[in-house]
């Protein structure tokens, strides 16, 4: 039997760490075409309902299944040759991401705003590709043995970036200009810098091994094949083994996320509009939230462990939803007397009494806003494992992953609709009310099962 540093001696394996790159490479545009983008946005001047709209960019990422079997059929010219089918593709999307920030990082979405949308877009189709090609370069560069290591350090990887591209260009925006005029330059500064870190990505893809494929892929002849293979079987599959329970299945999977992320997209410009500086945002929501969620995921898995699946995916929908009444609170005018009021009772002659009561009150809220946010993905993320067959994991946990986001997106586009025509605090308000939806098919789902009337199908 290894001993414990025999086990810990496989984060040293190359094809380990490199994964913790392409980890990076991954998750550093993410947040660019989301949140980290509508602060530029709305600091620039841009409307809400505007930003709301451009939110669905990031509806990029949901269809990115349609196009990975080109992935595997389509050799790039001289690159294929040159480095392999899977490195060519990461090097191809790499250097179109980085082309893109740089493009991104010349413009000024006060004045062109054209060019800015169409850079936009084509980093988060380019994203949404590398991210195809690195779960197939994960997938063939190592047996059983490997994967579970890989896959920590690829989500290592994937976090830091995110810091990177949420609390990092922030910072650095904040750092080149720290006056409360918006200023462009700035923000360009600040995405010319974000292109230079992809540079680790490309690093890690022309130092790595191209795979080698167990299988050969096969061939996709028409359109009529392509939907028979990628899309009926595998949903037709969900049905042969739940029936009509199948139908309260898919409703979960497509509005399990839906409170948060509508709310996500006006979070940022939420934080403008009450005053916080890019600075205090990137220390407490894009460092401490991220910390915060990585918690909340690790008690989520103990969660699952002790209450079972459904119990804390129920518990997980409620606090998604609880915590949107937080931001609701957190928009009112007597939220900050209330904290240091609590506070004078609970903690009184402490360190805390001489903090900024606003700081404290983000730091409160995004605290729990992050934790419960890491308990519901982690259940949520066991739950589409359960339903997806193995006969079919990477197309059929790729449209569940997709179907997810589809629906909550598109609504979110009109969040900021929504905000002009009430105000946050309605808002709030609102995203905490259809949050309930997905915890009534849960709840539906539990009584199901406590009745035998709906169980586990194993694949």
């Amino acid at each position: 039997m290894p001993t414990f540093l025999q086990t810990l001696s496989i984060y040293l394996n190359p094809r380990v760490l490199f994964m913790g790159l392409f980890g990076f490479s991954s998750g550093l545009p993410l947040l660019l075409v989301f949140s980290t983008l509508s602060f530029w946005l709305r600091e620039a001047g841009v409307d809400r309902a505007s930003i709301g709209f451009f939110s669905w960019i990031a509806l990029t990422y949901s269809f990115k299944w349609a196009w990975s079997p080109l992935i595997d059929q389509f050799r790039l010219p001289w690159l294929h040759n040159k480095l392999g089918r899977r490195r060519s593709w990461l090097l191809f999307t790499q250097v179109v991401i980085i082309s893109m920030l740089l493009i991104m990082a010349t413009q000024d979405p006060q004045h062109s705003v054209t060019l800015f949308i169409i850079a936009s877009l084509g980093l988060a189709i380019a994203s949404a590709t590398q991210d195809v090609v690195v779960d197939a370069f994960r997938i063939e560069s190592a047996d059983t043995r490997l994967q579970g290591a890989m896959a920590a350090t690829y989500m290592t990887g994937y976090r830091l970036a995110m810091i990177v591209a949420g609390a990092g260009s922030l910072a650095i925006a904040a750092f080149y200009d720290n006056s409360a005029i918006y200023n462009a330059s700035a923000w360009q500064f600040a995405y010319a810098s974000m292109a230079l870190f992809m540079l680790f990505g490309v690093f890690a893809t022309l130092l790595s091994k191209e795979p080698v494929a167990k299988h050969k892929v096969q061939a996709v002849h028409n359109i009529r094949e392509f939907l028979i293979t990628g899309i009926v079987k595998p949903l037709t599959d969900l049905f042969q083994r739940y029936g009509k329970t199948c139908l309260i299945l898919l409703a979960i999977v497509i509005t399990y996320r839906i409170s948060d992320i509508v709310m996500g997209i006006m979070a940022n410009p939420f934080y403008v509009d009450m005053g916080y500086s890019k600075a205090e945002v990137a220390a407490i929501s894009k460092i401490f939230g991220v910390i915060m969620t990585l918690v909340g995921a690790g008690l989520g898995g103990l969660l699952v462990s002790s209450l079972g699946l459904l119990s804390t995916l129920l518990l997980g929908g409620v606090l998604s939803a609880l915590t949107n009444v937080l931001f609701h609170w957190m928009a009112g005018s007597a939220a900050t007397t209330q904290v240091m009021t609590v506070l004078a009772f609970i903690a009184p002659d402490t360190w805390l009494q001489t903090q900024d009561p606003a700081q404290l009150l983000l730091t409160l809220v995004i605290s729990a806003d992050n934790l419960s946010a890491g308990i519901a993905t982690c259940a949520f993320v066991v739950f589409l494992s359960r339903l997806t067959n193995t006969q079919f994991t990477a197309t059929q946990y790729a449209l569940f992953s997709s179907i997810m986001v589809l629906l909550p997106k598109f609504i979110a586009g009109f969040s900021g609709v929504a905000v002009d025509a009430w105000d946050y605090s309605t808002f709030f308000i609102g995203t905490a009310a259809i949050g309930i939806i997905p915890i009534i098919f849960i709840v539906v789902l539990i009584y199901m099962q406590m009745n035998n009337r709906f169980k586990w199908v194993e694949s």
